[in-house]
């Protein structure tokens, strides 16, 4: 609530002598730390001191400077008041925060620093009174149990004076109905005002042995009453630890726990256990805690206790001030269903304070002033101060003026021929349109109100209420000047006017010029103008109205031919656009056919990548014979999964073994034989296990290092029969507390890296991307143990030079993995495919199917033998791989073709 300029005089009184109080009280200090020992020279702190306090005073010029530019810097506001603090200057403090209160609801925690620095050089009984005041301006911006607690013990040491006791109970049963109720606070309340009574009744209890007057006994057993009426008020609410207080309550009552309290306080325990989880909630979340908020009102309000409802809304506004809809959301209870006029006000008025730029609570808030009878004056205040309030958008000025207006015109009595408040209502209403024509359009470039409807409004009261035609006219004249004439909306409520408060003579000038001027409804406008010339008019006036609906009904739909011809002509250009389009497209997609079906470099392609994986001198393995099979190279062909998460790539056969085959192929087998030593089971084959429980311990060996290279390991699936099945181990989705490395050197190790990553954070694991024979990529991922960690690290590493390689880091969110379509009916020359089921021959490398073309043409049920063998029904021959998908046998029940037979096909052929 911002201060009047009474407040202000009452505040700041006596500002010097209080400041040299202060500093008398710095210098007192400074004393005793010398008289203590402090062992620094004079010259030194004075040269120390002197440059902080330049440094100090030229951050306070700046920041009082920006302020003079802004004032409506929030922060500007906080960091001066920490400097002058800081500085001990108390004179510009108080100003300072003076000038904050007054723009600005203040923190709990500036309050709180306010009040000290006040306690602090309080002196006498008129300085504890500016102190008090500053106390209820503190307690009316949030609903905060600290300054109500600071609130009550400050009270305390002023009940010495006249009728200090009954002031510091009547500031304690105000704390109690403010936070009284709060689940987790409101308990210090409650004892702080109890052991307060305490110490009251130690004062009426008569000495020890003496025998009290009637008048004694009748103080002391009214104070024992107030502390049993405090115990009992406080067990009849839900808060945390009240166990405590009623195993306090028995020790301390003589007779022990009424009944009655006992029950409430059974009442109190059953619903502090349903707001549990509520509170909870709030405990364990993040500020600002609006959803938990938000859940926790919705369960009082259907509770339907108001005291209740109100403290969980105001606990909630004390995190979430600047949510209009949570300010919209408590006023709106208020004046619905409590409608008490102090504490409906006293919201709304913080409420503007804290959302400024909420016109809907502006406006409420009006309503609400006019609805609980407020003066004129304080009306027109809050009016005034809405419109310095800076709303975001346009039409919340004409909406903030309409709700004013609307105020305005109910204060007026229309059965005196002249008022003053009438006169006021039209001065509001022009200055309304200047507003809006000045201020409103320099600052958003529109009025806001595109229909004129507060001059419409203005119109209707001049004719219904003023009997005042020519006024409304003029006023209509003025709305049809600015863009409204088009429209035939407008002239029909300008007829409507004119028919129920003017003269049939004005009916027909203003339909005439509808039916001239409108173009969005000609014909209703033209109908109108007929159906009044049918009751009003006669055969000249029936016929000028024909002849001008006429007219005007041929050049419309002459225009709208116009305009037809023309869309149409524009949708024929966009269809030979978009025809020329598809050709062009058409043309491109067969040249693109073409120079596939011309491109012979497949098998090239293949030797090159072979090349490229065994290096350039190495000779290739020779062929393998037919039958030939050891468990070592069938676990090195197999196609697996790599990094990118396509396909593997088989290696092709070889010609000749690379230097070390042997070798490698061994240590294969060596690797294989710790499968089977992780089973811990005889194994039937090369890879299986008799035991299911042995395959998870095997799967744990995936990926780990052979001699530099990775092995491999995974389920022996048939992807055919499981097409949703993968190997793939890692997550395809963000992993935001995990980082994505490129650009590394390929001599980059995993302690190297781990050197250069836990710089920024707790390395949890580190991977190197490699490809299949075990050499890196130059990627990997490093997971942190949290999001934050792992965001430093791509602030810091990106873009960093490591063995002169630039490094490029970010989150790791990998491309999904699409895979291939299973019903494709045919594959690209050289393209990955998916694993499948070698037969007898193995795959050539080039993955070229050498089967004559008529083995690819279904047969039917009756087919004939052809090519000396009969075709089973519905089956087709590809790549001569039997039992895989896309492949069947010739003959379930005959032997497998072989080579000899596919010769004497071609000669038969």
């Amino acid at each position: 609530m911002a201060a009047t300029g009474n407040e202000e005089q009452t505040l700041l009184p006596d500002i010097e002598e209080e400041a040299e109080g202060m500093e008398r009280e710095m210098d007192s200090e400074e004393e005793e730390e010398e008289g203590m020992g402090v062992e620094h020279s004079e010259e030194e702190d004075e040269e120390d001191t002197s440059e902080d306090e330049r440094e100090n005073e030229a951050e306070i010029q700046r920041l009082e400077e920006q302020l003079s530019i802004n004032v409506f810097d929030y922060n500007c506001h906080v960091d001066l008041i920490k400097l002058l603090r800081q500085e001990g200057k108390l004179h510009r403090l108080r100003k300072a925060r003076q000038k904050m209160s007054e723009l600005f609801p203040l923190t709990e925690e500036i309050w709180l620093d306010w009040l000290k620095d006040e306690i602090r050089v309080t002196e006498d009984e008129s300085d504890r009174e500016k102190v008090y005041e500053l106390f209820e301006r503190a307690v009316k911006d949030y609903v905060c149990p600290e300054i109500w607690l600071e609130y009550v013990q400050y009270s305390i040491g002023g009940m010495g004076a006249q009728g200090g006791i009954e002031r510091v109970r009547s500031i304690f049963e105000r704390a109690l109905t403010a936070v009284g109720l709060h689940m987790t606070k409101g308990a210090t309340i409650w004892e702080a005002y109890r052991e307060f009574e305490i110490v009251i009744l130690s004062t009426v209890q008569p000495p020890s042995g003496s025998v009290p007057s009637q008048e004694q006994q009748e103080l002391l057993n009214a104070q024992l009453e107030r502390i049993h009426t405090l115990f009992r008020r406080q067990l009849a609410v839900p808060l945390m630890d009240m166990e405590g207080t009623y195993a306090e309550y028995s020790d301390w009552a003589d007779d022990g726990v009424p009944e009655m309290v006992t029950r409430q306080y059974r009442r109190a325990l059953q619903q502090l256990e349903k707001c549990k989880p509520f509170e909870e909630a709030l405990l364990v979340s993040e500020t600002p805690k609006l959803a938990e908020y938000q859940a926790y009102i919705d369960f009082e309000m259907k509770e339907g206790d108001p005291a209740r409802v109100q403290i969980i809304f105001e606990r909630a506004l004390a995190e979430n001030c600047l949510v209009p809809d949570l300010w919209i959301k408590y006023t709106t209870y208020l004046d619905r269903q409590l409608k008490i006029k102090d504490l409906v006000l006293s919201a709304y008025e913080r409420a503007v304070r804290n959302c400024p730029w909420t016109m809907g609570l502006w406006k409420s808030y009006l309503l609400a002033l006019e609805r609980h009878e407020a003066d004129h004056q304080t009306m027109t205040d809050v009016f005034e101060k809405a419109l310095n309030a800076g709303f975001i958008q346009a039409t919340d000025y004409v909406e903030i003026w309409q709700s004013y207006l609307d105020y305005l015109r109910r204060r007026v009595d229309f059965s005196k021929e002249w008022s003053r408040e009438l006169d006021e209502l039209r001065a509001a209403f022009a200055r309304s349109l200047d507003y809006l024509k000045q201020d409103v359009e320099e600052r958003f470039s529109e009025s806001g109100d595109l229909s004129c409807t507060i001059m419409q409004i203005w119109a209707r009261i001049e004719a219904l209420h003023c009997k005042n035609m020519q006024k409304a006219r003029e006023l209509w004249d003025s709305i049809m000047t600015k863009g409204n004439a088009k429209h035939a909306n407008m002239w029909l409520e300008y007829y409507n006017l004119e028919r129920s408060y003017g003269d049939a003579s004005h009916c027909r000038k203003a339909l005439h010029r509808a039916v001239q001027c409108t173009s969005d409804y000609p014909e209703h406008v033209c109908d109108v103008l007929l159906n009044f010339e049918r009751v009003e008019g006669s055969l000249e006036d029936w016929d000028a109205a024909v002849q001008k609906t006429e007219t005007k009904i041929n050049r419309v739909n002459e225009q709208r031919a116009r305009v037809a011809e023309k869309e149409a002509l524009q949708a024929r250009q966009e269809e030979e656009k978009a025809e020329h389009r598809r050709k062009a497209k058409a043309d491109k997609k067969g040249q693109k056919k073409s120079q596939k079906a011309n491109r012979t470099g497949d098998k090239r392609k293949a030797e090159d990548e072979y090349e490229e994986e065994w290096g350039e001198d190495a000779e290739l393995p020779s062929k393998r014979l037919r039958g030939e099979e050891d468990f070592g190279s069938t676990a090195t062909e197999e196609l697996m999964e790599t990094e990118s998460g396509l396909f593997g790539r088989r290696a092709p056969p070889r010609k000749t073994e690379p230097p070390g085959f042997r070798k490698n192929q061994q240590r294969s087998s060596e690797a294989l034989r710790q499968l089977q030593d992780a089973s811990k089971e005889p194994r039937k084959d090369e890879n299986s296990f008799e035991d299911r429980l042995a395959v998870p311990e095997a799967l744990k060996l995936d990926r780990q290092e052979v001699d530099g290279r990775p092995m491999y390991v995974s389920p022996c699936v048939d992807k055919n029969k499981n097409p949703d099945f993968k190997v793939f181990k890692y997550k395809t989705a963000m992993e935001k507390h995990k980082i994505f490395i490129s650009g590394l050197p390929y001599t980059c190790t995993k302690e190297t890296l781990e050197d250069l990553c836990k710089q920024h954070g707790t390395v949890k694991a580190i991977r190197l991307v490699t490809n299949r024979s075990g050499k890196p990529k130059g990627l990997a991922y490093v997971e942190y143990e949290n999001e934050a960690q792992a965001s430093q690290a791509v602030v810091k590493l990106d873009g960093t030079m490591l063995e002169n390689f630039t490094l490029s880091v970010a989150i790791s969110n990998p491309p999904g993995r699409k895979m291939e379509d299973k019903g494709a009916p045919s594959r690209l020359l050289g393209a990955a495919m998916p694993r499948q089921p070698q037969g007898a021959r193995g795959k050539g490398r080039t993955q070229i199917s050498l089967l004559p073309r008529s083995l690819y043409r279904q047969s039917t049920p009756d087919a004939k033998a052809e090519n000396g063998t009969v075709s089973a029904p519905h089956t087709t021959v590809t790549d001569g791989v039997h039992g895989g998908p896309g492949s069947a046998s010739l003959d379930t029940q005959s032997k497998s073709l072989s080579n000899e037979d596919f010769a004497r096909m071609l000669l038969k052929k």
